[in-house]
């Protein structure tokens, strides 16, 4: 999968580079801001994005999301709040919370290289946060 990553800190921008390629993934970008994201991803078409939500120029890593859930390419968030995910999720299949083990975002990035290449019966691991299904967030308030 061509993968773009979302994330101001530089180290962890890093390692999560060295755990994608290490699974056989190519970066196609990495960006620390949204306007530099969304240059990438207009310019790399990527199959999958890690974003954090809180990004130098501020919480935009909700626009960023919303912008790939746009161009039809999905998402996971990587982030030290999961409280700021929206209800919806922003369009994202799920979030990776940090601090995150080694193996397990191994294990996140395998199931989502599975869903994206179509496999509707692979179990997502604990250290993924699956976003709500539509029917279910709509559920939760009632």
């Amino acid at each position: 999968m061509k993968i773009l990553i979302v994330e101001d800190e530089t180290l962890l921008a890093l390692e999560l580079e060295s755990e994608i390629e290490a699974a056989g993934h190519d970066v196609v970008g990495e960006a620390m801001e949204s306007f530099a994201a969304r240059s990438i991803i207009d310019a790399e078409h990527p199959e999958f994005a890690f974003v954090d939500i809180h990004l130098l120029d501020g919480p935009t890593g909700i626009d960023v999301g919303r912008y790939l859930a746009e161009c039809g390419i999905p998402y996971v968030f990587v982030t030290g709040n999961v409280k700021r995910i929206p209800e919806d999720f922003a369009g994202a299949l799920g979030a990776i919370e940090k601090p995150y083990t080694a193996n397990g975002l191994r294990n996140a990035l395998d199931f989502l290289a599975s869903v994206v290449e179509g496999d509707e019966h692979a179990l997502p691991p604990p250290s993924l946060i699956m976003a709500p299904e539509p029917s279910e967030r709509h559920r939760s308030r009632a």
